[in-house]
């Protein structure tokens, strides 16, 4: 396409972003989002300072408003629709980056592949790195001039509860818990009420904190110690994994960082524990 950006890879640098933030085919988009009982709101705290001409992608509205639980991937026609209203066409070239002590934008760069638009990235460290390069932030909303954008749903980049608990029976394929290694151990309590603690038998425990540079929050390992998390977790990134949190948001990391070493194999129990958590009959 005329004037479409050439694809700079999944994680791009701030210094990268402030030198193409012009290009026509840019769309920059704010995905951040908190736990409950955090006390913050992302959509405030977008409105009050922003990269730019940056959109917000609402994790927690852009949804299957039908499912009780949270924040549930709609399907390919919403999905369409919401994101062709942020003014994101087909073409376009989607750069996704959090609020500090997010952790969103990996959701955000998981739902764009999952509805067929491979033309995303991340912006390594988010508005975090953003603010301490002395980069400039907005907090005027941008100017959206509505487009098309055709959603076709991947069914292969997610898994139901069905489909993890038959994993179980056959002992075949990685399950991947993106939690805190005490709420995996069942120790902590979850932010969601939930009926259990613990964690699906025999998963592996990848807590996504450990995919980032504890010195600089946000900002990704590069891939030699990506591939040393894994490894410790006992996690092998070029086989099948699924992957689950608490409800679907921060375990799409382990799919990123999967990426980042070079495989497509990672899917997402969108359910997580917020469902697994609630049902007696598994396991």
């Amino acid at each position: 396409v005329s004037g479409q950006p050439g694809f700079p890879g999944s994680l791009v640098t701030v210094e990268w972003l402030a030198e193409h933030l012009d290009d026509p085919h840019i769309r920059v988009v704010d995905g951040s989002f908190h736990l409950p009982g955090s006390g913050r709101d992302p959509f405030a705290e977008y409105k009050q300072a922003h990269i730019p001409g940056a959109r917000f992608f609402d994790v927690d509205g852009i949804k299957d408003a039908s499912s009780p639980l949270p924040h549930m991937l709609p399907d390919a026609d919403l999905f369409g629709a919401a994101v062709g209203a942020l003014g994101i066409g087909g073409d376009d070239l989607v750069v996704a980056y959090d609020q500090p002590g997010s952790f969103a934008a990996p959701r955000v760069w998981w739902s764009f592949r999952t509805f067929g638009h491979d033309h995303v990235c991340v912006l390594d460290g988010g508005l975090a790195e953003w603010l301490g390069a002395g980069l400039p932030v907005s907090d005027t909303p941008p100017r959206i001039c509505p487009s098309t954008f055709p959603a076709h749903f991947r069914s292969m980049q997610v898994r139901s509860a069905a489909e993890v608990r038959d994993m179980l029976g056959e002992s075949q394929g990685q399950i991947v818990d993106a939690r805190p290694a005490q709420r995996h151990a069942g120790l902590d309590p979850e932010p969601r009420p939930v009926a259990r603690r613990g964690h699906v038998p025999g998963a592996a425990n990848l807590p996504f904190l450990t995919l980032t540079n504890p010195e600089r929050p946000g900002m990704w390992l590069r891939p030699p110690q990506l591939r040393a998390a894994f490894t410790a977790a006992g996690v092998d990134p070029a086989l099948p994994i699924t992957a689950y949190c608490g409800s679907g948001v921060t375990a799409c990391a382990i799919a990123f960082a999967a990426h980042l070493l070079g495989s497509d194999a990672a899917a997402l129990y969108d359910g997580s524990w917020a469902e697994w958590g609630m049902y007696p009959d598994l396991p």
